[in-house]
């Protein structure tokens, strides 16, 4: 019987755990997580902000006591202080009691997740600014937010965006800043950012784009966001600048990209023997690519944690890779996206073409339509599909990223997809669907 130690414990500690003991029922299995949660959904944190979840406590779909059911043995308010990735030797520290414990181990499992990027602004840790990454950070954004009448939101990506929304929906006073020129810059073209710009104008919220934070200054009743071309006083600032991985506890014992994501192989295998890592922790293949990448989805870490106990004794089922697809909905649009932006590969060294519709996604004769916006990045040597943006008020446009998902996958072609047997039926599509319209034009066709 094989000892394990899982440290970290959200998505990828929780199905890694799960697929450990579904491999292995006979195995002993120690989890080790600092917090009293496991499993929070933290993209559900600006919908309970905004008064859309029915229960804060459904936003958790496993607990310590289920992951006992299953046969772990479950150490909460546990802080891992020591790992030696080549012995196996773990020692660690009751948060509540103090009490220390050491044990030495068959495998390690490094599932330590990723912390928010904290650039080193003065001012950043003022009272007055709130992150939003854990159930914690959650409790208290919902509580003070609540009666605030103005917000300052850092970072126009997906948390940042949302946040934004929701606030404004509630009434708030919102500015919405980033150093990049546009909203959502990393996941979708000026196609479709420059209606998601106007749907935040059109709600009142106000965009400081193009501005990069330079100090916060807190006081007793507000935070004033200074940035490089004005300044911004609200009741609160909240960041969403994104996350990197918390893999200090194994730095220089294990192989690494620059910014502490741990390599695997497509076992999950670190580079040390016996030590596997998963989820935002890890790094992943990005298959718009085919190289290694860090894109810290809560999708991704599922995927590859629920194959370590298939390959912890040996190398057993392949992961796949990520096309990093995803989705967002603000205000009445549904935007939705998967692989690479022509940025996003201008970024990575690749020189993408892209083709764009805007059409509506069902006949004119029915009572309501809606129009969609759909961009299709292509490599315009080789062919092959490399990503695809959608932005409609029409919310299964978000379907559409699933299926050029695996067009991507599987190394299709544009001229390949344009062919691809779409349905038609007037309740749902065109003759030709938007995700053939645009395919169709990239290949010529029409």
């Amino acid at each position: 019987m094989a000892k394990v130690a899982v440290i970290g414990c959200t998505h990828a500690g929780v199905f890694a755990t799960v697929s450990i003991l579904k491999a292995h029922p006979d195995w002993e299995v120690h989890v080790f997580e600092r917090n009293d949660t496991v499993s929070f959904l933290s993209c559900g944190i600006a919908l309970w902000v905004g008064d859309h979840v029915s229960d804060p406590n459904r936003m958790f779909y496993s607990s310590p006591a289920a992951l006992a059911d299953a046969g772990a043995h479950v150490h909460m308010h546990t802080d891992v202080v020591s790992a030696d990735a080549a012995t196996k030797h773990v020692e660690w520290t009751d948060l509540q009691t103090d009490e220390k414990g050491a044990c030495d181990f068959d495998y390690l499992v490094v599932t330590t997740g990723s912390k928010p990027v904290l650039p080193p602004i003065p001012g950043i840790d003022g009272g007055r600014v709130l992150h939003c990454k854990n159930w914690d950070d959650a409790l208290r954004v919902k509580e003070l937010c609540g009666d605030a009448d103005s917000v300052a939101v850092i970072g126009a990506g997906y948390i940042g965006s949302e946040l934004a929304e929701q606030l404004s929906e509630a009434g708030k006073r919102v500015v919405l800043v980033d150093a990049l020129p546009r909203v959502l810059a990393k996941n979708f073209d000026a196609d479709v950012t420059d209606q998601m710009e106007r749907a935040f104008a059109d709600h009142g919220v106000e965009l400081a784009l193009g501005e990069k934070v330079v100090a916060f200054e807190s006081s007793d009743s507000a935070v004033t966001v200074t940035t490089d071309k004005g300044a911004y006083t609200a009741d609160y600032a909240i960041l969403g600048l994104g996350f990197l991985p918390r893999t200090d506890l194994f730095d220089g014992q294990l192989d690494m990209m620059p910014n502490g994501a741990i390599r695997v192989d497509e076992y999950l295998r670190t580079s040390v023997p016996g030590v596997f890592a998963a989820g935002d922790a890890a790094s992943i293949l990005f298959n718009p690519t085919g190289k290694e990448d860090y894109i810290p989805l809560a999708t991704n870490a599922v995927r590859q944690a629920s194959l370590v106990g298939a390959n912890i004794v040996e190398p057993t089922i392949a992961y796949a890779g990520t096309q990093a697809t995803s989705a967002v909905q603000l205000y009445e649009y549904s935007l939705a996206a998967t692989g690479l932006t022509v940025e996003g590969g201008a970024v990575r060294g690749l020189s993408l073409e892209s083709t764009t519709v805007t059409e509506n996604y069902r006949p004119d004769f029915m009572l309501t339509t809606a129009p969609v916006t759909a961009t299709l990045v292509f490599d315009p040597e080789t062919r092959q599909v490399k990503g695809a943006q959608f932005f409609s008020t029409e919310p299964d446009v978000a379907q559409a990223a699933n299926a050029v998902s695996i067009a991507i996958a599987n190394k299709m072609t544009v001229e390949q997809l344009a062919q691809v047997d779409l349905l038609f039926q007037p309740n749902f599509s065109n003759p030709v669907n938007y995700i053939g319209s645009v395919s169709m034009k990239a290949a010529g066709l029409v």
